[in-house]
């Protein structure tokens, strides 16, 4: 179908809901010195880039926080987050650790800086081979079920190099569903079996995975993980550190837009009049977020007791450790398509871009990655109105969309413009990505010095 000519729709405001993402400079550099078009040629398809010097800034308020707080703590990146190899190298750089959960991912951090010792290995039923590197590397292992525990006793006591370096993993009390944890008829057994190791293991404390993203609930769980440090003291374990997870909120848009948005979205507002539940979108506005919520978790003040986290762990000599993802990469990259074609339904455009949502991962989940794509035209100046536009990949999936929502752009949508998502390196750039259709995977660029009028780039790293 032909597209009709561009003739700007003037719809109310209230018509096209939209959500600007937070300003980013770094972001705003690439494009305006013209470096995203000039590498979207030389690539030949969609591509990640990545912005370091926000991982870093970000990893040094969270340590700051930590500091100001009177805390002893230490932050592992979780790597989950984001497969490019520049973040662990930012983090070894940094004093950071690194959260694993495969041995790829462990051999990874090892290549690219990373001690053994600043390595924290999670993960359900963990892989014999991971299990051998950890105990072999120095590596903390949280402990997810007994069997598991007995794994890494043998494996210490056949390499008979260190002691294996362990967290007892708690099941939440307020998720007794959860998959991730023991209760605490296992943890009674675990600590058993921690104490007739006698010396092969070294029993660190505990740790714990929180789904969602409130504050109270943490620092709550949190107070519990320092009681049980101190009980297992008293029986004569080592028990000097919990580990928190991850779950520190980030903030992709401010309030007012968030609150607008989730007021006048409605189903029209989407390609096919696709639904959404308002409770499964990520929370784009958090009021604290990043090393701030880390800052208000530790001031938090947990059930039944006046006084702060951040207290209770300093008189019991506990160090916190932290595994953030999402929150270290908060605006430390984006992704960037072509539009390949464009076409018009019902008052609205659907444009096809060269790759899949598999690189955008937030639909997978049953959801939107709702921040407003921003529109990078190859004509210096096209039309000027209002133009909704949703935006499908290209494959023959009917479902394959990076953004049902009729985004409305300022210019129509034509081939050979470009399609910037911002803020994506928190998963969404490749926790799903797939070679479906023989479609190459959309390579990562380093983007340095975004502080000069031309910024550098390199390919990253990653090991493949």
């Amino acid at each position: 179908m032909e597209v009709t000519p561009d003739v700007p729709r003037e719809p109310t405001p209230a018509s096209w809901p939209t959500l600007p993402a937070r300003p980013d400079p770094a972001t705003r550099q690439v494009v305006a010195s013209g470096l995203a078009a000039e590498l979207a040629y030389a690539l030949g398809g969609p591509f990640h880039f990545l912005l370091p010097d926000a991982f870093t800034a970000n990893l040094a308020a969270m340590q700051t926080a930590l500091a100001e707080a009177g805390v002893e703590g230490f932050v592992c990146y979780a790597k989950k987050a984001n497969k490019a190899a520049v973040f662990v190298e930012r983090a070894a750089a940094g004093g950071a650790g690194i959260d694993v959960a495969s041995a790829a991912e462990l051999r990874e951090a090892l290549g690219h800086g990373v001690r053994g010792g600043h390595l924290m290995v999670t993960g359900p039923a963990k892989d014999p081979a991971l299990l051998r590197l950890a105990v072999q590397h120095g590596t903390t292992v949280a402990v997810d079920a007994l069997d598991e525990l007995d794994q890494v006793v043998c494996l210490a006591l056949t390499g008979r190099v260190r002691p294996a370096r362990v967290l007892l993993r708690v099941l939440p009390p307020a998720e007794p569903h959860s998959r991730f944890g023991m209760n605490d008829s296992e943890l009674t057994t675990a600590l058993k079996r921690c104490l007739e190791a006698g010396d092969t293991v070294r029993m660190e404390g505990f740790s714990f995975h929180l789904s969602g993203y409130a504050l109270q609930p943490r620092a709550d769980l949190a107070a519990h993980l320092i009681d049980l440090c101190l009980a297992a003291r008293s029986q004569g374990l080592p028990a000097d550190r919990i580990s928190l997870g991850g779950g520190l909120p980030v903030s992709y848009a401010d309030a007012g837009a968030w609150r607008t948005f989730l007021h006048t979205q409605r189903p029209a507002h989407y390609h096919a009049g696709k639904t959404f539940r308002t409770g499964d979108f990520y929370p784009y506005h958090s009021p604290t977020a990043g090393a701030e919520a880390l800052a208000a978790l530790l001031a938090a003040r947990p059930q039944n007791t006046a006084r702060t986290l951040a207290d209770l762990l300093a008189d019991a000599g506990i160090r916190l450790i932290l595994e953030p993802g999402r929150a270290l990469l908060d605006r430390a990259g984006a992704t960037v398509f072509r539009v390949q074609g464009a076409k018009e339904r019902d008052g609205y455009r659907i444009v096809t871009v060269d790759g899949t949502s598999l690189s955008l991962s937030e639909q997978w989940f049953g959801s939107e990655y709702l921040p407003d794509p921003q529109l990078i035209p190859q004509d210096p100046a096209p039309a000027a109105g209002v133009f909704p536009a949703s935006v499908g990949a290209a494959t023959c999936l009917e479902s394959d969309m990076l953004t049902w929502r009729k985004i409305p752009f300022p210019h129509p949508p034509r081939p050979g413009d470009l399609l910037l998502y911002p803020n994506t390196a928190g998963y969404q750039m490749d926790s799903n990505e797939s070679r479906f259709h023989d479609l190459p995977l959309p390579p990562k660029v380093v983007v340095d010095r975004t502080d000069q009028p031309r910024p550098r780039w390199r390919l990253d790293r990653h090991f493949t």
